[in-house]
């Protein structure tokens, strides 16, 4: 990124925004130009991702347990988490136990739920709650679960002993 003259340091030595610029806006997120001053106060420009569905949550998502998904991203199967947006007067602990049923059909409880975490500080203000759920295999709704995907959501399946060919 650029990189201009140093201010004096003295005069402020945190780090603050000066100013943020849109370059892209799309449905949910836009891309942005920021340019803030860093702890030495030297002025410094960097590329910023954002997510803008957050409306009044403590973050944007919640992840639960990981699952084989097709990815555009990279063409193939990866191991992922289940994952996915709070909906609006939703909290993470339901939007997890939705995203758990719709990813792999399983339906649990929440153990734990944590508070919001940045999951890539570097390029995203994305957050989101990483939550533990207990899923009893012995009830008879989650002895063959089905996953439940949406429009253009796509899993893979891996046989015993197979996941790293899979992957």
């Amino acid at each position: 990124m650029e990189n201009q003259e140093p201010a004096d340091p003295s005069q402020n030595t945190k780090q603050s925004i000066i100013s943020e610029e849109l370059i892209s806006e799309g449905k949910g997120v836009k891309l942005e130009k920021t340019t803030y001053m860093d702890p030495t106060g030297k002025i410094r420009t960097w590329e910023t991702v954002k997510r803008t569905t957050r409306k009044g949550q403590s973050a944007d998502g919640v992840a639960v347990i990981p699952v084989l998904q097709r990815t555009l991203h990279y063409g193939c199967c990866c191991l992922e988490f289940p994952a996915g947006l709070i909906d609006d007067n939703e909290s993470p602990e339901a939007a997890a136990l939705r995203e758990l049923e719709e990813e792999t059909g399983y339906k649990g409880g929440v153990a734990e739920c944590s508070p919001a975490v940045c999951m890539d500080p570097g390029l995203t203000n994305c957050t989101t709650h990483i939550v533990t759920v207990t899923i009893n295999g012995d009830d008879a709704e989650n002895v063959r679960p089905k996953p439940k995907p949406g429009d253009g959501e796509f899993y893979c399946s891996a046989p015993g002993g197979q996941l790293q060919f899979t992957v």
